[in-house]
């Protein structure tokens, strides 16, 4: 048998406390956002999360489940039709979203926002600085790559460079040696 809450519960009694929790569940299907006090909406988060996962698998025993919950048939065909195609499949958990609201003028009673969560699930910035890292490395390796070709175009440049400079030598001393003939034949003539 499962342990009772302990302390107070929301009604009172467990039954008012479900019927609490199903009226709520069922004007944030109906509305996608409902502001309440901060301990119904901190209950109805876990409440509410366990029926979307229900209503993700789709098939005919976790509706009739989500319906034992909910009262409202146009709340369940709403949640399963509408709301959870509409959300992304990648989430995993998440669907609401709790935003402090500020305290009730009457009573002075702590009030959340409960909302829908419908926008696409984004990477955590580390996730994120991980794929830059894995992507610079790999951009890194290019361009090791890159500087490896480079080295070897300049070696290739800077050898082709040097017989370049040798066979202008060889000309110039091959000029040499011909100046050096020719004036050596003009010589002998004389």
């Amino acid at each position: 048998m499962p342990t009772p809450k302990k302390g107070a519960r929301l009604g009172g009694s467990p039954a008012h406390q479900k019927l609490i929790l199903s009226n709520l569940a069922v004007s944030l299907i109906e509305n996608r956002a409902l502001t309440t006090t901060e301990a119904k909406a901190k209950l109805l988060q876990p409440y509410f999360e366990k029926l979307v996962t229900k209503a993700k698998r789709g098939d005919i025993h976790s509706r009739r489940i989500v319906a034992k919950k909910i009262h409202s048939k146009d709340a369940v065909y709403m949640l399963f039709d509408e709301i959870v195609p509409a959300m992304d499949s990648e989430r995993q958990g998440g669907y609401t979203r709790l935003i402090r609201v500020g305290n009730r003028k009457g009573d002075n009673a702590p009030l959340m926002r409960i909302e829908l969560v419908m926008e696409k699930v984004e990477k955590k910035a580390v996730v994120a600085a991980a794929e830059k890292t894995a992507k610079a490395a790999s951009s890194k390796v290019e361009a090791e790559e890159v500087a490896e070709e480079t080295t070897e175009v300049e070696e290739a440049t800077a050898d082709a460079e040097e017989a370049t400079t040798e066979a202008e030598e060889a000309t110039a001393e091959a000029a040499a040696d011909a100046d050096e003939a020719e004036e050596a034949a003009e010589a002998d003539e004389k």
